[in-house]
This record gives C-alpha cells, structure tokens and sequence, in this order.
C-alpha cells in the first residue's frame, strides 16, 4: 500500500512537472518549427526527459495520431508496446478519453502478458494530457504484489506433501543400516540408496525453490536481448552425456543463421526450460532411438521444437502434464529421478516472457513440444526511446 501511495505521488509530481516544463516550447512544439519531414515531433523538453528518466515508472508518450512517438525500453520488453503501436485497447482508449476531455485518469488494468498464453499483468496506469494533443501514459507493473499471496496459500501444502516420500524413505534406509551395522555388505548397500534419495531430494528442493520464483515474477526484472540458439546450444550439451549412455542421438537445427533468433528475457531461464525438454525427450525414449531440436527463428517469434521417439502420452494426460508434481508414469519418474517439476517450470518460463509451450503426442509415436516466445524487433527510427539501460519496473 505505502509502495502505491509514493508511486501514484511521484506521478502525480511529475504530471504536474512536465506541464510547466513544456509551456515555454508548447507553440513552438505545436508548430512543428523543429521537426524534418522525416524526423516526428518530440512531444518533451529535454529537461522534463530528464524528470522522466528518474521515474522508475514505464513511460509511454503518445502523439496526436495516437503513436508512440517516445517510450521506455521496459515498455516493449513487458508487451505494451509493438513498434509505434500500443498492443492492447483498452490502454488506446484511455489516451482517447483523455484527449478527448482533458481530464486525467488512473486505473488498474489486467491485459495480456504476450501474444500467446495465458499470463496476465497487473497494471496501475496514469494517463494525462501533454500540449500539442500529446498524450503521457506512467505505467506500474503489480503483478509480483498480487500473485505473492496466492503463491503462499499453496506452497506449504505441495511442499510438504512431495518431501514426505524422499525424507521417509531416507529414514526407513537410516533404521536399516543401523541394524545392518555388522553387515558391512548390507551397509554399503544402503549408503547408496540413501546417496540416490538425498541427491533426488536435493534435486526436488532446488525446482522448488525454482519454480516458486517464477511463479511469483511473472515479470521479469532486467529483461535483455537473448540468443535462442545459443540457448538451444547450451540445453542440448547439458544432456549429451545422458543421451550418449542409452544410445540417444540429439540432432540440433539452428535455423537460417541470417535470421535473427532474439527474444526479451533472461537466458538462464530459456536455457533452463529447454534442457528440461530435451531432458525429458531422452528420459522417455527408448535406446537407440532421435530426440531433435529446432529452432524457428520467423519475425513475430522464434519457435523451439523438441521431437522424440519416445512411448507417448496417453490422450486423458496431455490436459495435465504441465501441473505441478504431475506426472505421468510414476514409476518412471522414480527411475529418471524426475520430480513433476520439468514441464510445470518450462510452462512458467515461457509464460513469464510472454509466449507459450505446446504439445502433440500419440501412444507409440513419440512426442513434440513446442516452445514460442515473442521475437525481439528492432526499435524503428521514427520511434526514439529514452537511451540507457532497461530499467527494473517490478516493485
């Protein structure tokens, strides 16, 4: 609450601060006096950018023929914005009520992570009126604040629930070798189970606490330009070691190298949900047998295909693959040392960066995931950006 209440003060402040600033250029802004025929009108002052910049708000400054003609690196990094373009309605109908009337307004919106999925955010957003039929909108991102709770509610109940196998068992195996204690045989044979559940135990702690962070960030802090194939490069060498033991073949297709393959995000997590992809592909092929991965770099996404050769999934279980400590064959699962948390985090991480992850698969004819993100586009030259690094817009 104190964080809204600065926030909406700050923007306030600077509502207020950009109106004076502009009022001795706003003629001559209007006019258009400092513009080529090439080049739009920029709608601020330099130094009312500079009161701007310090806003740890998203900006977006919207002309007369409703483009966006200045905004925030984070604004194209969060989905809002697509080249000159706002990508949701309601956020253009807003500029239009208040340039139609004067009158400022702020609201709290949920729109569309992405083109693709599911993931919402959480908004709070002040539009204002600037001179010349400009239009400011200051943008908050609260999706963290809202999801923090939910997150809570849940979490003991799963987390309890997995560890009681691992940890029970790890007792049962501690009693046994105590009894066994004259029997070095015995002994040995029971350290190395329990070296088998404490490293599954560890393994299920980790994508816990993995998964539970990104369950509570659905907006990622510092999202930088990422090299997909480079991501695709790493997952696949992380399991080559596992498929050369059963005889796995991954054969890796990068795309068209002329083609750029970018997204918005954090590498380390698309790394993460690939390998977690191309691990399960092994895991559930046969010996002997392909897993492929495909990147797709195209100009509104870049597309990461995994296929293998594998059993399959039956039709009732693809609706709920993707659940968290689902899976699908539990004895399996005990013998890869899965946890139900592979898909779950890939779902998340796809999500997070606005796209989404699919699946086909039939019994006996292998499986296919997959995963599409929103490509990274160029910022065009006529819609200039305040320079600088992107800015951390979570709170």
């Amino acid at each position: 609450m104190i964080v809204a209440i600065v926030a909406g003060v700050v923007a306030l402040i600077a509502g207020f601060a950009v109106g004076w600033l502009l009022r001795g250029r706003g003629a001559r802004v209007a006019a258009g006096s400092d513009a080529g025929p090439d080049r739009p009108v920029s709608p601020l002052a330099p130094a009312a950018s500079d009161v701007l910049d310090a806003l740890r708000s998203v900006i977006i400054v919207m002309n007369a023929s409703d483009k966006v003609v200045r905004s925030s690196p984070s604004a194209g990094a969060l989905g809002l914005v697509r080249n000159t373009e706002l990508s949701h309605a309601r956020l253009l109908d807003l500029v239009r009520e208040v340039r139609r009337d004067g009158e400022s307004r702020e609201v709290e919106l949920e729109v569309a992570r992405g083109p693709l999925g599911s993931a919402q955010l959480t908004l709070d957003v002040r539009v204002a009126r600037l001179r010349a039929q400009h239009v400011l909108l200051l943008i908050e991102d609260r999706t963290h604040a809202r999801r923090v709770e939910e997150i809570r509610r849940d979490f003991v109940v799963n987390v309890s629930h997995e560890l009681k196998t691992p940890v029970s068992g790890l007792t049962l195996l501690a009693e046994a070798m105590d009894e066994a204690r004259d029997d070095s045989a015995a002994v040995h044979r029971f350290a190395a189970r329990m070296q088998i559940e404490t490293s599954r135990l560890a393994r299920l702690v980790q994508e816990i606490v993995d998964l539970s962070r990104l369950q509570g960030d659905t907006a990622l802090d510092e999202p930088v330009l990422v090299d997909v194939r480079a991501c695709a490069r790493e997952a696949v060498g992380h399991i080559q070691l596992l498929a050369a033991d059963k005889g796995i073949v991954i054969l890796t297709t990068l795309g068209d190298p002329t083609v750029p393959a970018e997204v918005y995000g954090d590498a380390n997590l698309i790394t993460t949900a690939l390998r977690n992809l191309v691990e399960n592909a092994v895991n559930y092929s046969g010996d002997d047998t392909r897993v492929s991965v495909t990147v797709q770099p195209g100009t509104d996404f870049v597309a990461v295909v995994v296929k293998d050769q594998g059993t399959g999934i039956p039709p009732a279980e693809l609706d709920r693959i993707f659940e968290r400590f689902y899976r699908v064959d539990a004895a399996r699962s005990r013998r890869t040392g899965g946890t139900g948390l592979g898909l779950a985090i890939v779902k998340h991480v796809t999500s997070n960066h606005g796209g989404e992850v699919t699946v086909w698969s039939e019994p006996g004819q292998g499986s296919t995931f997959t995963v599409r993100l929103p490509a990274a586009r160029p910022v065009p030259p006529d819609s200039p950006v305040i320079p600088g690094k992107i800015r951390k817009v979570t709170t």
